[in-house]
């Protein structure tokens, strides 16, 4: 979810999910990487109701016995891991230029100066992790809450070690309690559909490999690819989100916090007014030159815009493969009339 970061990646892993054989560690956050026109760094500045008449309550933990994630994963995502692997050499190239000294940074940095929650430490936060993570059908990694102004999640994993997601306080303060969960199932979304890989190999290219001798050419060449992938990626677990709190305005009124969200203006803030706002993009950018700007506009950014996001989880919300994957978890009764 979120903006700046330390040298680290997004999420990964498989307890449910599975790591990669190679030690890897990852990071992704849910606000967008700026484009090489508005900043001179290659760094990156950071890293969703169906209602049926029965299904009104939220489905029990036990709802995600069956969830695969290829049950709501993007198509995009999917046809964008298979070009991704038809790279030959990528896993090599990773795990050269990414070693167990930068993964004990990666480690001690991010969980030296937070706080862990657990049954007896912000317990209220833990429940909303482990119910999210049920849901998904995926084990529940360690939560951390950090200081910092900035708001961002983001989730590393490191081949052998539990993975962990981290929390910035401000984001805890922009969003509700419902919405908090949204995006700690976004980062579980990561983890369930093993995106760490790629996730590793894009958070390199941004972290300086046109530095390492020899890899600039092969970096500027995968650059593009891989950020299409993650842009990608971001709709497929802004969709796990929505599976957890099967309601698509929650997940909206998060993407819309990030984009321009305050909590001195929280309550005053419209999805519906918001969703407008995306089918008025999509409008102007309806014609050859609108579609020309819109391409340049997110060409280098690691997520989609935030209203590009709220108009894909809305339609997906209506979709018939939704209201099938909801009714499924009824038929099973796996949800709570």
């Amino acid at each position: 979810m979120g903006m700046a970061a330390s040298p680290a990646c997004a999420p990964g892993l498989i307890s449910g999910p599975t790591l990669p054989p190679q030690p890897v560690a990852f990071r992704c956050c849910w606000a967008p990487k700026p484009s090489s026109s508005s900043s001179t760094s290659r760094r990156p500045r950071g890293r969703r109701v169906l209602v049926l008449a029965a299904a009104s309550a939220r489905a029990s933990p036990a709802a995600a016995r069956g969830l695969d994630a290829d049950d709501f994963r993007h198509p995009l995502d999917k046809q964008n891991t298979l070009l991704l692997r038809a790279i030959p050499g990528l896993n090599d190239v990773g795990k050269a230029l990414l070693g167990p000294v930068s993964e004990q940074v990666m480690v001690l940095q991010n969980i030296g100066s937070s706080v862990l929650v657990s049954p007896n430490q912000l317990p209220d936060l833990h429940q909303l992790l482990e119910e999210a993570a049920k849901l998904l059908n995926t084990e529940a990694p360690d939560l951390y809450i950090r200081q910092n102004p900035v708001p961002n999640a983001y989730t590393l994993a490191i081949n052998g070690k539990k993975p962990f997601i981290v929390v910035h306080t401000s984001l805890v303060e922009l969003l509700t309690r419902k919405e908090l969960q949204a995006v700690l199932a976004h980062e579980l979304g990561h983890l369930k559909c093993d995106h760490g890989v790629w996730l590793t190999f894009a958070n390199i290219l941004t972290m300086g490999a046109y530095t390492v001798p020899g890899f600039g050419m092969v970096a500027g060449f995968m650059e593009e690819q891989l950020y299409r992938w993650l842009r990608a990626a971001e709709l497929t677990c802004d969709r796990a989100a929505l599976l957890v709190v099967q309601d698509p305005k929650v997940v909206i009124s998060v993407l819309m916090k990030l984009a321009g969200g305050c909590p001195s203006l929280a309550d005053q803030l419209n999805v519906d007014a918001f969703l407008e706002q995306a089918r008025s993009y999509d409008k102007a950018a309806s014609n050859p030159v609108g579609w020309y700007i819109r391409n340049a506009q997110t060409r280098e950014l690691s997520h989609p815009l935030p209203v590009m996001r709220a108009r894909e989880i809305d339609e997906w919300s209506r979709s018939q493969e939704y209201k099938t994957l909801m009714q499924k978890w009824l038929q099973m009764g796996l949800n709570r009339v």
